[in-house]
Formats: C-alpha cells, sequence, structure tokens
C-alpha cells in the first residue's frame, strides 16, 4: 500500500522510513530510524529525484506507481549516487524502459562502478545548466564534496523548490510527518541534525560555504533534503545553523567534559571539576564519558559548544585508547576555533596530558589549549584542590 505526501503542487514525496537500520553508514546509531525522501514532479514530462535505499525499495515503487496513476515516467534526477540514494536506479530503469537519468559526468562514471548499465538511457548537465518539463524549468548547481564529489542540486525556478542532496538532511525517521513546522524541530530534530551534519558533512566546511553562497543568489522557497524534514518555513533558521557549522563556530557558549577513567579516579576529579564550574555560575555544561558515548555524539557536541574538558588517564604510556578515537575523529572532521581544558592522570608515569596537548597543537587546527592543567597521581586529594580551582577559573575567564 502506498504511502505519500504532498509537497507543493504538481510536487509529491515518494520516499519512505527505516526504523531497522541500527547503524547509519555502518557506524552512527540512529536510534530514532532514518528517512529516505525521493520526490516526484508531475509535468508535461515526469520526473522522479533520486532514489532509494534499497531496503525500502518496495514501498518506494508503490509510491511512485500510486503518484503516475498509470503515467510514465520520463526522467530520472540523480543528485547524489550514495547507495542509500541511488541503489534503485536499476530497478527504476526495468520498471520504465524509456526513462532518461539526468546527472552529471562524475555521477554517472559513479553509476557505472557500481554495475548500472545506464548506457544510451543517460543525459549529462553540468553547473548552470537547465531543463524544461512543461511549466517547470531547472537549474543544476554543482555541489562537490557536500559530502561525495558528484553531489549536485537542483533548484526548480518556478516554484523555488530546492532539491538539496544530502546537504540540509537529518536523522529520524518522519513517521508520517513531513515538513519542518509539522515536528518541534528546536526539541526533537536539532541534535539529530547536527550529528547528521557533523559526522557525515563536517569535514567539508569550505564546501558547504561554497554551495551556501549559491544558495543566497536563489530564491529558495522550499527545500527537499534526502533525510529528514521538508522546509517550508522558518529557512533562515536551519541555513544559520549550516552556516555556523560549515564555519566551525560554536552554536553555544558552554563546557562539555569528556572523561576517560578505567576505575572512577578521573571521572571523580571531571565530577568535582563539573561541580566547581556550576558554582561559578557556569551551568550550560555536560558530561560525558569516552568509554560509553559514540563517538557521533561527542563530534556533534563538540560542534555545539565553545569549550572542551579532556580528562584522561594515561594508558600504556600514551592516551586512553577511546579519547585517542575521539581526538581523531576531530582531526578527520577538521574541527575548529575551541578552547581546551586537561586533566591527566597517570599512577607512575602521567603522560596523557602531555600527548593531548601535543595532539591539539600540532594535529588540528586553530584550537586554543589553556596553560593551566591538572595533574593527578593515581587519585584526587585535598593538594589538588588549589589547582583545580585554578583550572576552573581559567575556564570561565576565557569564556568572557
Amino acid at each position: 500500500m502506498h504511502c505519500v505526501r504532498k509537497v507543493i503542487d504538481d510536487l509529491y514525496w515518494v520516499g519512505a522510513n527505516d526504523h531497522r537500520l541500527a547503524l547509519f553508514e555502518n557506524i552512527h546509531p540512529i536510534p530514532r530510524g532514518v528517512s529516505y525522501n525521493s520526490y516526484v514532479l508531475l509535468d508535461k514530462r515526469t520526473v522522479l529525484f533520486d532514489t532509494v535505499d534499497w531496503s525500502v525499495c518496495r514501498q518506494f515503487l508503490e509510491n511512485i506507481e500510486a503518484v503516475l496513476k498509470g503515467r510514465q515516467l520520463d526522467y530520472l534526477v540523480i543528485n547524489h549516487l550514495e547507495p542509500d540514494h541511488a541503489a534503485c536506479i536499476e530497478e527504476i530503469l526495468l520498471r520504465y524502459p524509456k526513462i532518461k537519468i539526468i546527472s552529471n559526468e562524475k555521477a554517472f562514471m559513479m553509476m557505472r562502478q557500481f554495475g548500472f548499465h545506464i548506457d544510451e538511457r543517460i543525459e549529462e548537465v553540468k553547473e548552470g545548466d537547465t531543463k524544461s518539463f512543461g511549466k517547470h524549468v531547472v537549474t543544476f548547481v554543482s555541489a562537490p564534496m557536500v559530502h561525495w564529489p558528484e553531489a549536485m542540486v537542483t533548484f526548480d525556478t518556478t516554484n523555488g523548490v530546492l532539491f538539496s542532496a544530502d546537504a540540509f538532511g537529518s536523522f529520524g525517521a518522519l513517521d508520517g510527518k513531513l515538513f519542518n513546522d509539522e515536528v518541534n524541530f528546536e526539541r526533537d530534530w536539532i541534535d539529530d541534525a547536527r550529528r547528521y551534519f557533523t559526522n557525515i558533512v563536517g569535514k567539508y566546511g569550505p564546501h558547504v560555504q561554497a554551495l551556501l553562497k549559491k544558495a543566497s543568489g536563489i530564491d529558495i522557497k522550499i527545500i527537499c533534503p534526502l533525510h529528514g524534514p521538508v522546509w517550508h518555513s522558518n529557512l533562515g533558521y536551519f541555513l544559520d545553523k549550516y552556516d555556523k557549522w560549515s564555519r566551525y563556530e560554536p552554536e553555544e557558549k558552554g563546557v562539555m567534559i569528556v572523561y576517560a577513567s578505567m576505575y572512577g579516579n578521573t571521572e571523580s576529579a571531571a565530577t568535582i571539576l563539573a561541580s566547581k564550574l556550576v558554582e561559578k555560575g557556569l551551568t550550560n555544561l555536560v558530561m560525558y564519558d569516552v568509554s560509553n558515548t559514540h563517538v557521533s555524539y561527542l563530534i556533534s557536541e563538540t560542534f555545539r559548544l565553545s569549550h572542551v574538558v579532556l580528562a584522561s588517564v594515561t594508558y600504556n604510556l600514551g592516551i586512553y585508547p577511546m579519547m585517542h578515537s575521539y581526538l581523531m575523529d576531530m582531526k578527520a572532521l577538521n574541527l575548529q576555533k575551541r578552547t581546551f581544558a586537561i586533566i591527566e592522570n597517570g599512577s607512575w608515569a602521567c603522560k596523557s596530558g602531555t600527548l593531548i596537548r601535543e595532539f591539539l597543537e600540532n594535529e588540528v587546527r586553530d584550537m586554543t589549549v589553556l596553560d593551566e592543567k591538572l595533574t593527578l597521581n593515581s587519585t584526587m586529594n585535598e593538594d589538588n584542590l588549589s589547582d583545580m580551582e585554578v583550572l576552573a577559573d581559567s575556564i570561565i575567564k576565557s569564556m568572557k
């Protein structure tokens, strides 16, 4: 049975939701599921914008058939070739043998890499090209590395709809809702949207900035992403978030304490620091155990907040492995412009703090590391309290 939603006159959502997938890209937990969005335009010519993941292909095909009501499908526009959006290309070709695929040179190259039989069924476009489907005229805009090199977006100049590929997407299944104002986005969706951007697209901030610059020159009324809600109101809110995230600017002044503790002693010190910061008036504070928190959540929170305290035990004369993995993800995702404080612990050779500082100063860009550092020998005691006060005061001072 089909399940479709009308986006605007002539345009329908024909995607599907997936609650069974545990890990997006087999890495990132998605406890709220994910949507795979696809759209059908009914004009003189019928157009399908992108496909979906193979796991929801049956629902997808039923949705298309219901919207077409017996018409043939004339065009398939592929904005992004990642398999969660392109897996059903050949199924569409089989069911609609007269269809033409519209995409760019790199996308067609990748289709052949994935083994799709597309020759003589393609129409290649490039930046700035336009295509008329009847009353609807679209223009194609390159969006390389947002977040694959072949990515493009398609803008319908007739109704102001931007088919944005993986840009402006989010984790989370739609569950019957479609539009941003049908959900409480600030309460229920912003964390998943941030985690999606920071972990999937975050490395490519300059490329997102380039796309935002292009977007500022067109009159966008609706944003149709490939994951998450369709934006048809308050677009400035989400555009501002993307601007901040892609410039690596923190959304809020606040402190995130990430601790690596084997037997609870480093965790105890982190908790004492948190209490002191709150007593001093800093209440925008969160704490995470690096061993019990998936790194995608840590990265998302690091993008959100301005200050990070890294509290780590020394392990095999190095940084605790899970803490090191978190630091490596920061590097991989090009995180910048944060202020760090360090708590180190070691029972016979306390090295973690020095190594963390070296990493932050040499391996990632534009980070500030406070000179004040708390060093523990196995556990915190009365002798450490004055250093703890100094560390707390330096964090507060650095936020002003």
